[in-house]
Parts: structure tokens; sequence; C-alpha cells
């Protein structure tokens, strides 16, 4: 007589503890908080500087905010699964070179878009090989791949530039003009990025990324394909990274060997200021944005104000270390919550 067992069912997920939930509301009132500090910025200077949010202040503003949230955006997608890309100014770097060389020799500029978007893609399946099969941290990978990246720029550029005047007058125009006080640029960086929080939201993959970051090993018990998420991430981090050079190349008309050097460490700025946690599993891609806007800003202010521009680089490193500061005390408090809450089951346990 055969027996046939009843199928297991499976049960549906916990729903997140109180610790959990504090985490989030937490994070999400340090995006209110950047974009308070935004505001508050933006109008005491333009108390001090009546010409600062003019309508072509409020493009220029938006305008050089538009590569660095496109590669945060990116960026937030890798740090939220507790892992990083240091490659990705490198990548835009070259991205930009390979856009300019196909346009400079008659190609369209949608081809040298999706081109810079491929070439960018193809630098995040190395990274992203190298970190999930390869089973290396991803600071060293990252940091390996930056500068094997850069010196490949380096030879394949050499002396050359790519100029404004090699390139179709509708790419260039494209990088400045647009609806209004709204560029074209930012409108295109708002549909990724929207585009970006959608997926991390609603999607099965996008919310396991979350879990991921959360805790790697509970993860992969719960059946999340670890391997294939870690590839997700480096993949659309490249990919937005090699959108950001040619978008780039529109807005600035001009790459050469150096263009992006220094530019992981303002985007890692702006994904930790913007609230997402370098510890993983927590933040979103707007707070991301609203970090990059924050540190775009600063440039144009601190001239605006009649404050030297040497002092960007230091105001950027604080307002670092003071979100990592944050993130550390927050993770200390949460762990001590969660010891507290074991304790009390553990009590009524025995009761």
């Amino acid at each position: 007589m055969t027996v046939t067992a009843d199928p297991v069912r499976q049960q549906p997920a916990p729903p997140p503890d109180a610790s959990r939930r504090r985490v989030d509301r937490v994070f999400k009132a340090r995006e209110l908080a950047v974009a308070l500090v935004l505001v508050l910025m933006l109008g005491a200077t333009q108390l001090s500087n009546t010409e600062f949010l003019s309508e072509q202040g409020l493009k220029d503003l938006l305008l050089n905010a538009t590569i660095l949230v496109l590669v945060a955006t990116g960026q937030a997608v890798v740090v939220i699964t507790r892992n990083v890309d240091l490659s990705v100014g490198s990548v835009l770097g070259i991205s930009a070179f390979a856009a300019g060389i196909h346009l400079r020799e008659g190609g369209s500029p949608l081809v040298a878009v999706l081109l810079a978007v491929g070439l960018g893609a193809l630098f995040g399946v190395l990274n992203g090989a190298l970190v999930s099969l390869g089973k290396v941290p991803a600071l060293v990978v990252t940091l390996g791949t930056l500068y094997i990246v850069r010196g490949i720029d380096s030879i394949w550029v050499g002396s050359r530039q790519i100029t404004a005047d090699a390139l179709p007058a509708g790419f260039v125009d494209f990088g400045h003009d647009g609806i209004g006080v709204l560029p074209y640029l930012a409108l295109l960086a708002t549909a990724v990025l929207a585009g970006v929080a959608y997926y991390l939201r609603s999607y099965h993959s996008g919310r396991d990324l979350y879990a991921l970051g959360s805790s790697p090993e509970a993860a992969r018990l719960a059946g999340i394909p670890v391997r294939a998420r870690i590839m997700t991430a480096y993949v659309l981090c490249g990919a937005l990274a090699g959108l950001a050079g040619a978008l780039y190349l529109a807005r600035f008309g001009n790459v050469d060997s150096a263009t992006g050097n220094g530019y992981e460490l303002t985007v890692v700025s702006a994904v930790v200021v913007g609230g997402v946690a370098f510890t993983g599993g927590s933040g979103t891609v707007y707070g991301a944005a609203l970090g990059a806007l924050l540190l775009t800003s600063i440039n144009s202010v601190l001239p605006a104000i009649g404050v030297s521009s040497v002092w960007v680089t230091a105001i950027n490193g604080f307002l670092l270390l003071l979100a990592i500061a944050a993130d550390r005390i927050l993770a200390l408090r949460v762990a001590a919550a969660l010891r507290r809450k074991a304790a009390r089951t553990r009590s009524a346990r025995h009761v």
C-alpha cells in the first residue's frame, strides 16, 4: 500500500520585528534630515546671493548632480548587499571615452550610449564574478579592478582627448538643454532612479538584496540565490556607471585619461551620507540620490558665498565620518535592543 504524504506548505515569512521596523524608521528619518539640510543650505545661500536660485542656477544644480545621482544609485544597490564597488570612477572614465570614440567616428548617439552601458555592465560582471564566485572581499576585488581599468584606460587613451567639437551637435545639446528648468539629463536620471527604487521595493529579487545585506548566512539558509543576487547588483552598478560615462561626455564634452579619477570616493560618500548603511540591509536609492544632491550642491554653495572651494573635500569627509558614526551608533543600539528582547524571551520561557 502506497502512502502519499501531504505536501509541505511553505510558511509565510514572519513580519519584521520591532527592531527592524525601528531601523527602517531611523534611516527614513536620516533621509528627511538630509533633505532638510539641503533645503536650509540652499535657502541660506539664496538669501546671501539672490542670483543663486535663478532659473539657470537651478538648472546648473540639477545638471551637476545628475552624473553622481546615477552612479550613486548603482552603488547603493551594491552597498545594500553589504558590498562595495570602488571601480565606478574608472568604469565611468573608460565608458565615456569609448562612447566618444564611437561618436567621433560618425557613430549613432544611441549606439554610443548602449556601448557605454554594455562596457560598464561587462566590468560589473567581472566584479560580481570575483566577489560571488571567488568569494574574495569586495573591497579587495574592486580596488584591484579600479587600478586594472584605470591602467587599461591610460594605455588606450594615452595623451588623446575627446572634445565637444568632435561630437554631434545634437548629442552635446542634449547634455545642456531641457524642459524649462529641468534638464533632459536630470529627467533621465530621475526615471532610472524611480525604476531601480521600484525594483528594490516591488520585486522578490530586489527584496532579496536587503535580506542578503542584513544577514548573508540567513539569506543562504532561506534559499536566496546569493551569488546570482550579488552578480545582479554589480552588473546594475556597472551598467549605471557606464550610462553615467556617456552622459558625462554629453554634459562636459571633454574626456581624457584622467576622467573619473577619485570619483569613487565621492560616490561612496553620497551613498553613506544619504542613509544607506555601509553594513548593508538598510537604506534606499532615494536617500543615495539626496546625498549626491547635497554633496554636489556644496560645490556650488561655497563659491556663491565667497568660501574657497578647497573646503569642499574637507566638508565631504566630515559628512562621511558623521554618517558612519551614526551607522555605528545605530547598529550598537539595535544589537542592544535585540539582546534585551532575547533575554525577556528566555525569562518568559522559564516562568
